[in-house]
């Protein structure tokens, strides 16, 4: 009969789930705790054990949740918070750390992810440079009060490195397999936020209202041609990916938040948005299944249509460009 697996076993697989092939998992184990190979090798063998200051270390530096390594079967949930504002958390500290997690993601060998999406997901601000300057330019404003963005006029060119950043984020995503799941209101805070812009006087020009207008039809085009193709690839590229990698939901009532659940390497990490794009993390199992079932049960409920619905797919985008021109119009009137 197998024996179960010791804690310090359990964690050192973890450890290696999240390193990419090309990590040596000794040697990074010896650089973080400063020990020698031979002293790593003894305690990934079970040889030693592990300090309570060692097993503090590994745990925070691969982000391993000791609820989780400890299989607390409570109703107690350990959650890392990325919380812009707060500590000198800013927009380019928050996108560099979303970019860190998804490569980690891009760099397992298995890997999924499942994304509710009450909002636009935050991978697509970056596909063209004036969403991305609308959205950096909102974020500053509505979430960090001392940003040096009150007095600030909205212009489309969105700044440089942060964009760059953006960039590479979506560049990883879009080579995950990925299930999303949206409704008619996905595309409703986006609008929103552009209206209250408008009205506010934000804009330094009304012309770029009706540019950014123009740019989220082209967006939602291109969203369209993935979801046809059932694979997603940069705007202005040639179409390449893996076939049936990309599947698109719709679902009429249900998605009440923006929910995302990582899976690599048979492990799972689930992402929780709070007060805009703030995310709760953890890779507590119990939750994280529990995250993974409601979000299967939702696909139940939804329809699909990406690959072949096609008269599903025309029927749905043809709604979120309706709202589109809706809010054109309205800019139009108040002009």
């Amino acid at each position: 009969m197998d024996q179960p697996l010791t804690i310090q076993e359990i964690l050192f697989q973890s450890v290696k789930g999240k390193l990419a092939p090309n990590i040596s998992f000794v040697h990074d184990l010896s650089e973080l705790l400063g020990i020698s190979y031979d002293s790593a090798y003894r305690r990934i063998r079970g040889e030693k054990e592990l300090s309570l200051e060692e097993l503090k270390t590994i745990c925070i530096h691969y982000e391993i949740s000791a609820d989780a390594l400890f299989n607390l079967k409570s109703n107690h949930v350990i959650f890392n918070s990325l919380a812009i504002g707060e500590d000198g958390f800013d927009i380019e500290k928050w996108l560099r750390s979303i970019l860190k997690a998804i490569r980690q993601v891009h760099d397992a060998k298995e890997k999924e992810i499942i994304y509710a999406a009450k909002d636009i997901p935050v991978f697509y601000f970056f596909e063209f440079p004036e969403i991305a300057a609308f959205k950096i330019y909102f974020w500053n404003k509505a979430l960090i009060p001392a940003s040096g963005y009150e007095n600030k006029k909205l212009t489309l060119e969105p700044p440089e490195e942060l964009y760059e950043t953006g960039r590479q984020l979506l560049s990883h995503y879009i080579k995950i397999p990925a299930i999303e799941i949206w409704s008619e209101e996905t595309i409703s805070s986006i609008l929103r936020q552009i209206d209250y812009c408008f009205v506010s006087g934000f804009f330094s020009r009304t012309e770029d209202v009706y540019s950014l207008c123009d740019t989220l039809e082209t967006w939602l085009n291109h969203v369209q041609s993935q979801a046809e193709l059932g694979l997603q690839y940069m705007f202005g590229t040639t179409p390449d990916g893996i076939e049936n990698s990309f599947k698109l939901y719709h679902n009429e009532v249900l998605v009440t938040d923006n929910t995302i659940l990582v899976k690599t390497n048979g492990q799972k990490k689930s992402f929780n948005t709070y007060n805009v794009i703030n995310q709760l993390i953890t890779s507590n199992p119990v939750f994280c299944d529990q995250v993974e079932n409601s979000l299967r049960n939702l696909m139940q409920k939804s329809t699909m249509i990406s690959g072949t619905s096609a008269k599903e797919r025309y029927r749905f985008f043809n709604i979120l460009h309706e709202k589109v021109n809706t809010l054109r119009n309205r800019i139009e009137r108040m002009s």
